[in-house]
């Protein structure tokens, strides 16, 4: 594939956007010529063809359809003038190398969760999710209206990338296991797929975490190069088998309550855009934001009936002294990477401060609502 260059993006790009546009506006080729230092905003009837490159499977229910339905949007409302090329993971980059190839120009866009980039950028993870922290309601609260996007911006501003939100698992499940967790002891040399933070905490619990693609989770897991996993909910826990090979399910997510996905943009491709498909660009990953949560809560809720009616599963709840000590665990591994990094205490000390506010509205709603209809036996 061919780098895009800096150069290419400054000069040739931009001259030949505007040349486009004059063109179209009936101009002479000379005319043209004469304005090739115009501003690159000027609507152009040019099509651009884009590339996106995705950590998702080829066609993954949600996530990776999710990502074309993007692409179709964006070549809807542009009048096909922006016209993306989607790949799945592995399909032309690895998975986990999306961010690197759109950072570097090789690719124009991408599509993930920003705790895939923990190893380049760990302040990115608190964009995603954090253990114990703010649901899908609260993350796009924080990250929409409450300064999160803004930091977002900064973090990823180094590796010449524009993120956008685009998406919400909302709360996960706590994951699939082939023996009890009755206490502490029984994580104690676990081997479990789990990313991000929630990889961190389990490490620190004496467990080992493992990420790999979601397209090699059943295998590992089934081969016991694996002993646990954990993947998103009830849809595609069911569509990946996992109720065919693990006895027990458990329940909360204690490590993703609301994990934010995203598109992200390389900053060069992006400014060379006409204003309009900007804002197609932004429109798009806002409507992908929506739908993207609506059809997990959706599908999760229709799905789980299925897991417990073809599988010989049993549903359980982490025990509260376990969860009490990963929610200490995740404490300690918060303190230091603040300690560590000055960007991830940045985001922390933001984060934590929204979460405050949140949880304390949150007593006075959503947790009173629910409890008054768990006492109910709703």
């Amino acid at each position: 594939m061919k780098k895009i260059s800096r150069k290419s993006f400054l000069t040739k790009g931009a001259a030949g956007l505007a040349g486009a546009s004059l063109i179209g506006a009936g101009c002479s080729q000379e005319a043209v010529q004469g304005e090739q230092g115009s501003s690159p905003n000027i609507i152009t009837q040019k099509k651009l063809e884009w590339t996106m490159v995705t950590t998702w499977g080829p066609n993954l229910p949600i996530l990776g359809i999710g990502c074309k339905l993007f692409a179709d949007w964006v070549r809807e409302m542009s009048d096909g003038r922006l016209d993306i090329k989607v790949y799945g993971g592995g399909e032309l980059v690895p998975a986990f190398e999306a961010f690197e190839n759109v950072s570097n120009g090789n690719a124009q866009i991408g599509g993930g969760a920003p705790y895939y980039w923990a190893g380049k950028v760990a302040a990115a993870q608190f964009f995603a999710t954090v253990p114990f922290g703010m649901n899908a309601q609260q993350m796009n609260a924080w990250i929409i209206s409450g300064g999160g996007y803004e930091l977002w911006k900064e973090v990823y501003e180094p590796f010449e990338v524009i993120p956008f939100p685009a998406g919400n698992t909302g709360l996960q499940m706590g994951g699939w296991f082939n023996k009890e967790i009755n206490s502490l002891a029984d994580i104690k040399g676990l081997k479990m797929r789990i990313p991000g933070l929630g990889g961190k905490v389990l490490t620190r619990a004496g467990g080992t975490a493992v990420n790999v693609p979601g397209q090699e989770i059943y295998t590992n897991l089934e081969r016991g190069v694996i002993d646990a996993t954990e993947w998103i909910g009830p849809y595609h826990d069911y569509i990946m088998g996992f109720h065919k090979i693990a006895r027990y399910y458990y329940y909360p997510g204690w490590h993703e309550p609301g994990t934010n996905l995203e598109v992200f943009v390389n900053q060069y491709a992006y400014n060379e855009l006409s204003s309009d498909l900007k804002a197609i660009i932004e429109a798009a990953a806002h409507k992908l934001n929506q739908w993207t949560l609506c059809e997990f809560e959706a599908q999760n809720a229709a799905h789980l009936s299925k897991i417990l009616e073809e599988g010989d599963v049993e549903l359980r709840s982490f025990p509260e002294d376990v969860l009490e000590s990963l929610r200490n665990y995740t404490e300690e591994v918060l303190n230091e990477m603040a300690e560590d990094d000055p960007l991830s205490r940045k985001a922390y000390e933001a984060y934590k401060s929204f979460q405050g506010k949140a949880m304390s509205w949150a007593g006075y709603t959503e947790r009173i609502f629910f409890d008054a209809l768990q006492k109910k036996g709703a």
